[in-house]
């Protein structure tokens, strides 16, 4: 940053943690307007995961070096209201604080009757009916559930558990598997961004779920990629989230558990596999919540201090360009 040429503004995201810090001290001596742009909060979420103490020096420092880029920021942008709350908590009036969900990848996602095809035939899934976990697997996102449900449901040969994606949890995953030696757990790598249509396709219900701990302080992205698929979907989590919130966006195909609640993770699961998956009509739910709709808003949040977002037209003005290096979304 010191040897970049002098800007304007500087949009800080949160990926390296509390890279946020650094943006606020060379907003301060660059005199650059500085907006936050937070996908995940920490060291809240560090503390919720059981990482960090709450009272510890280290939580203390880190949440001072956090709260002085909230402060210092023109416009804090958060992915939902959980988040705004927990933001305005810390001290960020609500009028600061502009509520943005991540977009879509619909663009190069949408639902592919091909693609499905060929995911389901290269890994064996035809005829069956498949239950995919696509994403990071994170301690944040507790899986033991939806195993609990996987290990009920063993004797029932057309379902599948497909868990697609990478992280400390996979292993956990692929040992509980070998543990139980379970024929209906398949893990898979993360897929690339043009196979990404094919491997959400070959899904008949997507499963996401969020830690109690968790709400406001991390936001499942990969929600509004099911929805471009127009997948239906089958949430684990807290009753009150901003997943739930979305509710109205699936047209009932969103079902619902609780943690440790595994029976009726495996009754939704075993009455959604009696329906012909294959015969259900895909529509994308998704189109709010596309880059079309919401890059422009983002825009108009960093430019005009989100004072005029809704006289914005829906598509980009063609003066105007915002370079993002890490897109939200995946």
């Amino acid at each position: 940053m010191l040897f970049l040429p002098r800007v304007d503004t500087v949009v800080a995201l949160t990926s390296p943690p509390l890279i946020s810090f650094l943006a606020a001290l060379y907003a301060l001596f660059t005199s650059a307007r500085l907006y936050c742009w937070i996908m995940d909060l920490n060291p809240d979420e560090a503390i919720a995961a059981g990482w960090l103490k709450e009272k510890s020096i280290t939580t203390r420092l880190l949440k001072r070096m956090m709260n002085y880029s909230l402060r210092r920021a023109e416009k804090v942008v958060v992915l939902d209201r959980f988040a705004k709350d927990r933001v305005r908590a810390e001290g960020v009036a609500g009028e600061r604080i502009a509520v943005l969900p991540p977009w879509s990848h619909s663009d190069v996602v949408s639902y592919s009757s091909s693609g499905r095809q060929e995911f389901r035939n290269k890994h064996g899934l035809d005829g069956k009916f498949v239950v995919m976990y696509s994403g990071n697997h994170s301690p944040c996102h507790p899986l033991d559930t939806l195993l609990e449900a996987a290990l009920t449901l063993r004797n029932r040969s057309n379902v599948v558990f497909c868990f697609v994606g990478g992280g400390s949890e996979q292993e956990k995953v692929k040992h509980f598997s070998g543990q139980h030696q379970l024929a209906n757990i398949k893990c898979l790598p993360y897929q690339p961004l043009a196979g990404l249509s094919a491997s959400l396709s070959a899904a008949d219900l997507h499963v996401v779920v969020m830690g109690d701990p968790f709400v406001g302080i991390i936001h499942p992205c990969k929600v509004y990629n099911i929805m471009a698929i127009g997948s239906p979907m089958l949430y684990i989590g807290p009753e009150e989230s901003h997943v739930t919130d979305l509710a109205p966006q699936f047209n009932g195909q969103l079902l619902t558990a609780k943690h440790k609640d595994h029976d009726t993770v495996v009754g939704h699961i075993s009455k959604a596999s009696l329906s012909s998956s294959e015969r259900l009509e895909r529509q994308s739910n998704a189109s709010p919540y596309s880059k079309e709709v919401l890059l422009p808003q983002l825009c108009a949040i960093v430019e005009l201090g989100g004072n005029e977002i809704h006289a914005l037209p829906r598509s980009m003005p063609s003066d105007s360009v915002l370079s993002i290096t890490n897109e939200p979304g995946t």
